[in-house]
């Protein structure tokens, strides 16, 4: 009798805890998709005014603005796609060997290198820019997609390398040996061995690298020179104005391919995944 009212109890408990659990995802979603159902009604809002709680009238001229032939959209849309697709891959190729060196083994001074990889994200982005855009003009790289990119793996390379480190960390090296000692060649064993263990990392940092890329606007902004329009800088400065409609059109436009990608990599995200279980025996 007392063990089924134990056992009761125990249900019980888990029940709550599980109710609990979904109150809470269904609040962290909702929550999360509040500013962008504010987006969509003021996208398709016109002469919305304050007190009214839902806009009286509905139109499509701010996404006609978009796709109007004199707007910077596409072309921002361009640059912004170009610089984060090609950071994103420049940072795991840079990467990945950093990664693998710390991931795998302990050596004198890790620590201190592992502060000097993180210390990007502890120092301003604008003070990074400022110093750089001096050296940047002088070698021609201001102004210029290249030079954008560029200065854009400075905050990326700390997320790219940690989060890859922390996969090296659970990875045995093992397996490559085995590989070599059966006739595989170096191309082929990471093709077939390293690259397959590594892959959920790389899809992790990728999107890091992407996202964080994807964003910039001050190190944009600075180095680009007003030259290099992405959507951040068209976003900010549409955002100057008073054009609502407009604006919440573009920030839908901006944070679309950023949900995209986020929802396609949701299951490398989890915390079984190999590519965050690792942080702990950096």
């Amino acid at each position: 009798m007392v063990a089924q009212l134990a056992n009761h109890d125990h249900s019980a408990r888990q029940r709550l805890l599980r109710a609990l659990h979904y109150a809470a995802v269904v609040l962290l979603i909702f929550l999360l998709l509040t500013p962008l159902i504010a987006f969509l009604f003021n996208a398709f809002s016109f002469r919305w005014f304050y007190p009214q709680l839902f806009p009286t009238e509905l139109s499509l001229r701010a996404w006609e603005s978009i796709v109007a032939a004199n707007s910077k959209v596409p072309e921002a849309l361009l640059n912004s796609t170009i610089l984060a697709v090609g950071v994103t891959v420049s940072s795991v190729v840079i990467g990945l060997p950093a990664a693998r060196a710390l991931g795998l083994y302990k050596f004198r001074g890790k620590r201190v290198i592992e502060f000097l990889i993180i210390s990007p994200t502890i120092v301003p982005g604008i003070a990074v820019a400022m110093g750089l855009n001096i050296n940047f003009i002088r070698w021609g790289l201001s102004g210029n997609l290249l030079g954008v990119g560029l200065v854009h793996l400075v905050p990326v390379m700390p997320y790219v390398v940690l989060t890859l480190a922390g996969v090296f960390a659970n990875y045995d090296p093992d397996f490559e040996q085995q590989a070599r000692s059966l006739g595989a060649g170096a191309l082929r064993t990471f093709w077939h061995v390293t690259l397959p263990a590594i892959f959920p990392g790389i899809v992790v940092a990728s999107l890091f690298a992407y996202l964080i890329s994807w964003s910039q606007y001050i190190l944009t902004f600075l180095i680009g020179a007003g030259q290099v329009i992405t959507m951040p800088v068209l976003l900010f400065s549409t955002a100057s104005g008073s054009n609502n409609p407009l604006i919440a059109a573009m920030s839908l436009v901006f944070v679309a391919p950023a949900i995209l990608i986020l929802v396609l990599t949701a299951r490398f995200l989890s915390g079984k995944s190999s590519a965050i279980g690792g942080f702990g025996q950096l």
